[in-house]
């Protein structure tokens, strides 16, 4: 439920794709973060491609957390299973906390589109210097469904009871 009395706050967003293999021109999932963040009124601030490290990743997600002017970083890709899937682990040690209920409502989503499969989704979220990391799967697909399905309610001040974005902006 979105309450009207408030007014919409643009948030500061940096999207990072994970990909051994994506770059600007084919990176499907990162164009579709940045547009439906942008079509939703926020402002993308910084895009980055990074390869499967967990190194690289975390020192991008570092550096973002650490500059004041970016309010919210979300990543797509390695979320899976595989050896070269390490976003979790990469991100998760940067979490001031973490945010549960962000993969289990995405797990839950996802369990209509693709039956127990979602089992191999390691989505998650948490909370690091007042700013949301996100780390969502690969695909555009997911992509989608975890903009609409939470991130869209969760980064609008006005949407209640609560919302992350007010973490962000310190409401």
């Amino acid at each position: 439920m979105t309450a009207s009395h408030r007014d919409f706050v643009p948030l500061a967003l940096a999207i990072l794709t994970v990909s051994d293999t994506r770059t600007q021109a084919d990176d499907r999932s990162g164009n579709t973060l940045c547009e439906l963040a942008e079509a939703s009124g926020h402002r993308v601030v910084a895009r980055e491609i990074v390869v499967d490290d967990r190194y690289s990743i975390r020192a991008t997600v570092s550096r973002w957390i650490a500059d004041p002017g970016v309010q919210a970083v979300i990543t797509t890709g390695g979320t899976g299973f595989t050896e070269r899937d390490v976003t979790p682990e990469a991100v998760r040690v940067l979490f001031d906390r973490e945010i549960p209920g962000f993969g289990e409502l995405f797990r839950q989503l996802s369990q209509g589109k693709i039956g127990t499969s979602m089992l191999q989704s390691r989505v998650l979220a948490g909370v690091a210097n007042h700013t949301l990391i996100a780390a969502l799967p690969g695909s555009p697909g997911a992509c989608r469904d975890g903009w609409e399905g939470i991130l869209a309610d969760q980064l609008d001040v006005r949407h209640r009871p609560c919302n992350l974005a007010e973490l962000a902006i310190g409401a």
